[in-house]
């Protein structure tokens, strides 16, 4: 008999912060607010889990597109950061 495999949402677990995938127009605003282009963003690799987890959710991610990290905290209660999704 073979055991079926369980799938783990990791953007469930507690100290995962939330993951969240951009339009292109949320990202552009985001670029335009910031005044920085998509190269200046720091990366996340296609091979990411909290990517693949978002990737069974919205589809394919395509290289270049921005995901938004919010991550609690308890002096800041929350902080925001991006990430420009690479190959990986």
């Amino acid at each position: 008999m073979v055991a079926e495999a369980k799938t783990f949402n990791i953007l469930k677990h507690d100290l995962v912060p939330e993951h969240h995938l951009l339009t292109e127009a949320e990202a552009g605003e985001v670029l335009k607010k910031l005044e920085i282009t998509r190269d200046q963003l720091p990366k996340i690799k296609t091979t990411d889990a909290a990517v693949e987890v978002l990737e069974s959710i919205h589809g394919p991610i395509a290289e270049g597109s921005v995901i938004k990290i919010v991550r609690k905290s308890e002096t800041a209660q929350e902080f925001t950061v991006y990430r420009l999704v690479t190959k990986g």
